[in-house]
């Protein structure tokens, strides 16, 4: 992911933020022909200091469901457009329209299993952790019969990364005026997408000036 300076991250809060909205992920790997293969999956997020791991599974039919080994997974963050329009210095030449946005990408190692006993506890997990997202409390029963034959149609991974990349894209190259501007616009919008964004300018500019 091509990242000025300016815009690389390297406090890993940013990425618990990005997992913590949106834990629906890309999977990157290289297929058996050289191609890259995806798959957009549900994981869950565990982070031990600058230690990494994302669990999930594929349905055992996904090609992507045979690879081991090296990896990479997409993170997506809020975004939005940025009109020059907004910034009071709009007349400078080097002021134009953008697109802000959060992201990360991180690069590591897949390790795929299908153990039935590894396998009734990752669905678990899931279900536990998610149920709970929209107040419900469906649970996976590994003794019931009709749910674990359904282990048989996936297969699990779990990706320890090695290499976190965080790019935050929040109007941090101009000055404090421009970005206070932006905010200010995107609340204006009122929407659900705009205002987040507008948000996490917010704590990007707390975070910088605490650290001043």
């Amino acid at each position: 992911m091509f990242t000025p300076r300016d815009f690389a991250e390297t406090d890993l809060l940013w990425l618990d933020r990005l997992l913590a909205r949106d834990p629906f992920v890309t999977v990157l790997t290289t297929g058996a022909d050289g191609l890259p293969e995806l798959t957009r999956v549900p994981v869950l997020y565990r982070r031990e200091g600058s230690q990494v791991e994302l669990r999930g599974h594929w349905a055992r039919a996904n090609p992507q469901s045979r690879h081991d080994g090296a990896a990479k997974v997409l993170v997506d963050g809020p975004h939005g457009y940025v009109s020059a329009s907004w910034y009071p210095d709009k007349e400078a030449a080097s002021r134009v329209p953008t697109w802000n946005y959060a992201a990360a990408e991180l690069r590591g190692q897949l390790q795929r299993f299908d153990d039935a006993d590894e396998l009734a506890q990752l669905v678990f997990d899931i279900g536990d952790h998610f149920e709970a997202s929209v107040g419900q409390d469906w649970q996976f029963e590994p003794q019931r019969d009709d749910h674990r034959r359904q282990l048989r149609g996936i297969i699990g991974f779990r990706f320890q990364a090695e290499h976190v990349q965080l790019k935050l894209k929040l109007s941090q190259n101009h000055p404090e005026a421009n970005q206070q501007a932006v905010i200010a616009e995107l609340k204006k919008l009122d929407t659900p997408h705009f205002t987040e964004l507008a948000q996490w300018m917010r704590w990007h500019r707390a975070q910088t000036a605490a650290s001043d």
